[in-house]
């Protein structure tokens, strides 16, 4: 995790862009103690649950990076009110509005930033849409701050290759200066231009024009980012541990405590060229076995099984062994625990236990 962290930060910092992390991926305060530049932030969250608990830790810059509620503005409020710069994300004239009318009803204008659809990927205003940019624009300055524009490049989850991630890259950096320049051009503030996914994090050449990059599984990476090509299999710093339980020896199975409760139910790499089934599995130190995968999972129950085709053989695993799962996406799966068990490469001296945490 540390060198994971590193290796961002010095990569970004010829850029000339600052890094505000998203911290969804960990949900923790110890992780982003780590990840941020400072206790105070920057830092990214996605639901008003992260935001009131980082506050509590002494986190003050925060993005809440998914479209605003009107119902949720109370609550911004309240962060507000306790001192921290909480900014919100909206892509429509009716959120817009709703921003609005709030800042001037508690005499406290909210920040809002722009959402930009960059690549088709989920939400967001098209970069070229200038009456759109505009409208949305002059609805949140009226009595609300218009901060700036944000966008994501989900669409490079399904680019390979350098040349490709590239051009997600300049992608998303192109969308989110075009519609800053728009807004600016008709007279609007745009102080902020953000953008951020890992892959474009790791692949972005020139980012002339941005002010910031946001990502968050870059602290833990996973199989899908070893799979996009963003990192090696030894990056992936989380794990899940697990306890071999039972043989099905004419089947070929190997029985663990470990199921889709412990993994999660993504399966991300199963659209990529290698499909990594529930994960791959490691002995208990953390040394890859060779082509050796969860391959099914009941709720609790996880069944490991040879990469078919891959001629690879069944590990001698007794009752009671252990092993390490590494997972097809690391935020799914720490979704699936309330703590993290720190270890340092491959000891299994547990150093400290780190709490993080879930729901909206």
């Amino acid at each position: 995790m540390d060198r994971n962290i590193v290796r961002l930060r010095e990569r970004l910092a010829p850029l000339g862009v600052s890094l505000r992390p998203h911290l969804k991926t960990a949900k923790s305060i110890e992780v982003a103690r780590r990840v941020m530049t400072t206790r105070e932030g920057p830092a990214t969250v996605s639901t008003l649950r992260e935001a009131r608990l980082f506050a509590n830790a002494g986190v003050r810059d925060i993005i809440y990076a998914l479209g605003i509620a009107p119902w949720k503005l109370a609550k911004v409020i309240d962060l507000r009110r306790q001192g921290v710069d909480l900014a919100v994300v909206l892509d429509t004239v009716e959120q817009a509005q709703a921003v609005a009318a709030t800042s001037r009803e508690t005499g406290m204008a909210i920040p809002a930033l722009i959402e930009i659809d960059c690549d088709g990927h989920r939400s967001g205003v098209l970069p070229n849409d200038q009456d759109r940019l505009v409208a949305i624009g002059r609805a949140v300055t009226d009595g609300a701050e218009l901060r700036g524009v944000l966008t994501h490049a989900g669409g490079s989850y399904a680019a390979r290759g350098d040349e490709a991630l590239q051009r997600c890259a300049e992608e998303e950096r192109h969308a989110a200066v075009a519609a800053a320049t728009i807004l600016r051009d008709a007279g609007l503030p745009c102080p902020v231009v953000s953008v951020g996914s890992t892959p474009t994090a790791h692949r972005a050449v020139d980012l002339s024009g941005v002010t910031e990059v946001r990502a968050g599984v870059f602290v833990f990476f996973d199989l899908v980012m070893a799979g996009i090509g963003i990192c090696q299999i030894d990056d992936i710093a989380i794990s899940v541990l697990a306890t071999v339980i039972g043989h099905q020896r004419e089947k070929g199975w190997i029985l663990v405590d470990a199921g889709w409760m412990a993994m999660s139910q993504d399966r991300g790499t199963s659209r990529q060229e290698i499909n990594q089934g529930y994960g791959v599995v490691c002995d208990s130190s953390g040394r890859l076995f060779d082509n050796i995968i969860l391959a099914d999972a009941n709720q609790e129950h996880g069944i490991i099984k040879v990469r078919p085709n891959s001629g690879a053989t069944l590990p001698q695993l007794k009752i009671g062994d252990r092993v390490r799962i590494l997972p097809n996406h690391a935020c799914a799966t720490g979704a699936q625990h309330r703590s993290y068990h720190i270890v340092r490469g491959a000891s299994d001296l547990i150093e400290g236990e780190w709490q993080r945490f879930g729901g909206w």
